[in-house]
């Protein structure tokens, strides 16, 4: 059971208006022993495939590389901001 409130529902509403076959979720240290539950969830309510990134999470600007090379279509991404960015281009 999660002790943080990851509004996951907003990232099932997001995935769901985007049509995102392809999801890579991005987790804080503290949030990474969650990443299971949370992919579960994703994947059961949506039908998306579900990358879970491992690498580091400092912030916005620590966007992973190479997301669009695996057909990621939607990077969800835990932390303090908001932060909207297009896959397309990458």
């Amino acid at each position: 059971m999660m002790l943080y409130d990851a509004e996951v529902q907003k990232v099932l509403d997001k995935i769901k208006e985007s049509n995102a076959k392809t999801v890579c979720i991005q987790l804080p240290d503290g949030m990474k022993p969650y990443a299971k539950e949370i992919e579960e969830k994703i994947r059961e309510e949506t039908g998306a495939r579900v990358l879970i990134w491992l690498g580091s999470n400092f912030g916005a600007c620590d966007i992973p590389l190479g997301l669009n090379k695996m057909g990621v279509d939607l990077l969800v991404s835990w932390g303090h901001n908001i932060f909207h960015k297009k896959m397309e281009g990458w």
